[in-house]
């Protein structure tokens, strides 16, 4: 299997006047496509810095960055912008959705700058919301959803562009235990149907659902494991 992502010695350093802080130290992490891979670690661990460079938000202060066979360090800020639309799915703990707008519009919102007409875009967030188990929610704002639901949603609008990767940030952080087991089981799903997923959490029993468990402290990876 070839990989996806290929992390080289990345460092990340903050200057905070006189003082220098590394979240990141000489951090090496390759994942094939279709793996299915936690980031663990404790608050201030380098994890939520790991996760922003692997998504193109961010940029390491020294290491490379290949996604997909391309150096990321080489893209200038329009491809990077169009690579974190196509090749890469966000789930946030918050959700992100706009509360004025319903669950289709929502999901539709990357595809408005994808030349499709508006009829295809409408199709392909209906398809959506259908894969995640929303049919009958689509014209629901936020506040009509409850937790669970806002995430599927979110979970829809990240698989819109087919992505090759989807990145969850602590996906169940806002949810009680029974539905937060159902996201991650939507999740599995989507890895099974060949979504290479990384989630960055601080929970065992969340990571626990990956095949692979990465732990970082301090900037540094502990540990890189596959799960039992």
């Amino acid at each position: 299997m070839s990989n996806l992502i290929e992390i080289r010695n990345i460092t990340k350093l903050y200057e905070m006047g006189e003082e220098k802080l590394y979240a990141l130290r000489g951090v090496n992490l390759a994942i094939e496509k279709n793996e299915y891979v936690a980031i663990m670690g404790p608050s201030g661990s380098g994890k939520s810095t790991l996760m922003n460079i692997i998504g193109c938000l961010d940029t390491p202060t020294s290491g490379d960055y290949i996604l997909n066979g391309k150096d990321v360090h080489e893209m200038d800020d329009d491809e990077l912008a169009e690579i974190r639309n196509r090749e890469i799915g966000f789930v946030f703990q918050t959700f992100n959705l706009l509360p004025r707008s319903n669950a289709l519009h929502n999901v539709e919102l990357p595809l408005i700058y994808s030349g499709l007409s508006r009829h295809e875009r409408l199709k392909r967030a209906e398809d959506a919301l259908v894969n995640v188990g929303l049919a009958d929610r689509m014209t629901h704002k936020p506040n009509e959803l409850s937790g669970g639901q806002r995430q599927r949603v979110a979970v829809a609008r990240a698989l819109i562009n087919n992505p090759s990767i989807i990145l969850a940030d602590e996906p169940t952080g806002n949810l009680d235990t029974k539905t937060g087991e159902e996201i991650m089981a939507l999740i599995k799903e989507l890895n099974l149907k060949g979504n290479t997923i990384i989630i960055v959490t601080h929970e065992e029993d969340i990571a626990k659902h990956a095949t692979r468990i990465v732990k970082i402290r301090d900037g540094m990876i502990e540990s890189d494991k596959m799960s039992n």
